[in-house]
Parts: C-alpha cells; sequence; structure tokens
C-alpha cells in the first residue's frame, strides 16, 4: 500500500476497519508523525 493506492483502497475498506485502523495508529502513534497520509488520514 502507499499514497498512489490509495483512493481505491479508500473505497473499498468498511468504515468500522477505518475506525479500528484509526483508533491503533492514535494509540501507537500519538504524534502521527510515522508514514503521516499514507493508509488514513487523520488529523
Amino acid at each position: 500500500m502507499g499514497r498512489d493506492h490509495r483512493p481505491s483502497y479508500d473505497q473499498q475498506r468498511p468504515d468500522v476497519f477505518t475506525q479500528a485502523l484509526g483508533a491503533a495508529k492514535r494509540t501507537l502513534d500519538p504524534a502521527l508523525i510515522l508514514n503521516p497520509g499514507v493508509l488514513l488520514e487523520l488529523r
């Protein structure tokens, strides 16, 4: 996965998975500095 594939990935993944992935990302990387914007757009 990478930035080039993210638009199609955003359309294909279920919302519940997006929420779970976002929660894990915020827990493991609270400053959101690791791979920003690659899998999710978090702020």
